[in-house]
């Protein structure tokens, strides 16, 4: 006798894609969820254990598209600290790399990952778009808009060193890259901070983005402006920040680039005309281009803080974005905030 055919069970068909859930923007966080991830990042930079491992168990995906040495070490060390197992990712090994689909990519991973932080080729839409796919928390590790948890951790750095940062008075000078929006954004929530962004013609931030920043600033008193010319700027400021051209160690298209960032070289004398000023530098730094080393190995630079404090800012945006709400409630509640 034969066996009667067996019956397929119906297509149940893709999942809806869902909410974004992570964090790709300081633009969509309050003032007051900044404060908290920045104050988080201090605690636990004073001291790494001051958490319960919130992630044990989870798996997390460190997507890096491009090179990086300081944001991959700390978020990798950070979800291992908090309890979580990690799985890495390279420039050619996800089958983005050979056409695949973003949504097609995000519903895979999303099946079994916990999260993920990732740095694309990409722009930040494809971050959104495997998070809402995915249903999977993203943590943008930085696009080209933006790099939000050097923003978080800048914010840290400032507060470890200066104390209250109500006042304070900021000259960045270089690109307008991701590292100067997401540091526009997290000065906007500072109340009464005056910053002053001085960027080459035609390397500036994006058009209309100082406008957004500026409407957030307004609420707490905080004043933009942004430079073309490195000529008459600020002298009495707080921090002095740069940034290596081209941050990603990507080629470059303008052979003319040295010259025209010349003239916005932060050096001895720059630092000499500003005798109160600290220096702050992301990373990796360019000795000689953007930064003299003196001046980076000097006695004002917290470039090395800076870096440190990426770790701890790592912790804190892992344990908020991928912790689940019980978690992130009981470590809010925990450090006060």
């Amino acid at each position: 006798m034969t066996p009667p055919a067996p019956t397929l069970a119906p297509a149940r068909g893709a999942p809806l894609p869902g909410p974004e859930t992570g964090l790709f923007s300081l633009l969509d966080l309050t003032v007051e969820t900044v404060g908290r991830l920045v104050e988080r990042a201090l605690e636990l930079h004073h001291d790494p254990a001051a958490h319960t491992r919130p992630l044990s168990g989870a798996a997390l995906g460190m997507l890096f598209a491009l090179p990086s040495t300081r944001t991959r070490t700390a978020f990798t060390v950070a979800a291992v600290r908090l309890g979580a197992a990690t799985v890495a990712y390279g420039p050619g090994d996800l089958h983005l790399s050979a056409g695949e689909a973003v949504e097609d990519t995000g519903r895979s991973l999303g099946g079994m990952l916990d999260g993920l932080v990732a740095r694309p080729a990409g722009a930040l839409d494809d971050l959104r778009r495997l998070s809402r796919h995915g249903h999977l928390p993203v943590v943008n590790a930085m696009t080209p808009e933006e790099h939000p948890t050097q923003g978080i951790s800048d914010l840290a750095t400032l507060r470890l060193t200066l104390g209250s940062l109500d006042g304070l008075r900021l000259l960045y000078v270089g690109e307008g890259n991701g590292t100067a929006t997401a540091l526009a954004l997290a000065l906007s929530g500072v109340p009464g901070c005056e910053a002053t962004f001085a960027c080459p013609p035609g390397h500036g931030l994006p058009d209309g983005f100082l406008v957004t920043a500026g409407e957030r600033a307004a609420h707490v008193g905080a004043t933009f402006s942004c430079r073309d010319s490195a000529r008459s700027l600020p002298a009495g400021v707080d921090v002095v920040y740069t940034s290596r051209r081209r941050t990603t160690g990507t080629g470059e298209s303008d052979a003319a680039w040295r010259e025209r960032f010349r003239p916005f070289h932060v050096d001895e004398e720059f630092m000499t005309r500003r005798p109160g000023a600290l220096l702050l530098h992301d990373l990796p730094a360019r000795r000689g281009d953007e930064v003299s080393g003196a001046v980076l190995d000097g006695p004002r630079s917290v470039a090395w803080t800076q870096a440190a404090m990426k770790l701890s800012g790592a912790m804190a945006v892992l344990e908020w974005a991928v912790g689940t709400q019980d978690t992130r409630a009981g470590e809010e509640a925990k450090a006060g905030l």
